[in-house]
Parts: C-alpha cells; structure tokens; sequence
C-alpha cells in the first residue's frame, strides 16, 4: 500500500504541476476610487487547444474523510483547470505529473491554505476536487470539442491519503 501525506504547497514545488493563485505577485493595482485593489494576471488560463473556450462554474464540494482511499486520477490534456475556494478556507489537491497513466512514485499531495487556489497545467494527473469542508468552489476550465477528460482507474494500487 501506498501512503500519501500532504506538504504545503509552494510556487516551486508546484510548479510541475501549475501555478499557485494567490495575492502575493507584484503590486496591486488601485481601482474603484481606491475601494478595491486589483491583483492583475495571476495566472495562465490554457484553453484554446482545438478552438476551446474558457468558462467559468461554480463546484458545490462536500468534505472528505480521512484517511481517504484514491482509485482513481484524472487529466485534462487539452486546457487548464483552475480551482479556487469561495470561503476562507484550506483545501487538498493530489498530483502526478503528465504521462500515459499516473507514475504513483511521483504523486505528490499539497496543503493550499486559506485565501489561495491553484491552476493545473494541461495534462496533469489529479484527484477530482479534495474540500476539507462543505464549500463552493470557483472554477476555471475549458468548454469545447475534443476528448478533454481522460481517467485512469487503479485496479491493483493501493493508494491511500492521510491528511
């Protein structure tokens, strides 16, 4: 059996995998009369592989329990998905890198913490959404023609994540 623990997620150790979204690149810009501030082109949405398009939802996500059995991963070959909590709040995301099938010698699991999202570049295997509560998510992907949907079920892998 596989055990997986979470580390916290950095820009660097991240970035195999996508891009960390949070606030802390460069200087705001102020808008609005100087109500609001705006953190401008945080990251690289990829959508327009085959004439995609980028759309924008809303995932109502229910908490996992832990320790959690993974038996399965996904990929997005032909855009990026963006995740990004609604509430204050952390959450989990569990990779590997891109290949055929998941590598489960490289997976790797992240802590996002509160007031922070990530972007999953094209082709990245992952474990649909890991909320560590009942909360929305707003989510950023590709609409469009093409097979964008690729899983890989482990029949004979033993994967389990401890948080």
């Amino acid at each position: 059996m596989k055990i997986i623990k979470p580390i916290k997620i950095t820009k660097k150790n991240f970035a195999k995998f996508g891009e960390l979204i949070n606030t802390k690149k460069g200087n705001p810009i102020n808008i609005n009369n100087g109500y609001a501030k705006r953190f401008h082109d945080l990251i690289n949405i990829n959508t327009d592989k085959k004439k995609g398009k980028t759309i924008v939802s809303i995932f109502k996500a229910k908490k996992r329990k832990f320790p959690m059995r993974v038996d399965m991963m996904e990929k997005h070959p032909l855009g990026s998905q963006a995740f990004v909590p609604m509430e204050d709040s952390s959450f989990l995301v569990f990779v590997a890198p891109k290949g055929e099938k998941p590598n489960i010698e490289k997976i790797k699991s992240f802590i996002v913490p509160k007031q922070n999202g990530v972007n999953y570049k094209p082709g990245i295997w992952h474990f649909p959404l890991i909320s560590t509560k009942n909360m929305n998510f707003l989510v950023i992907d590709r609409k469009g023609v093409g097979n964008n949907l690729v899983i890989h079920k482990f029949n004979k892998e033993k994967i389990l994540l401890k948080k």
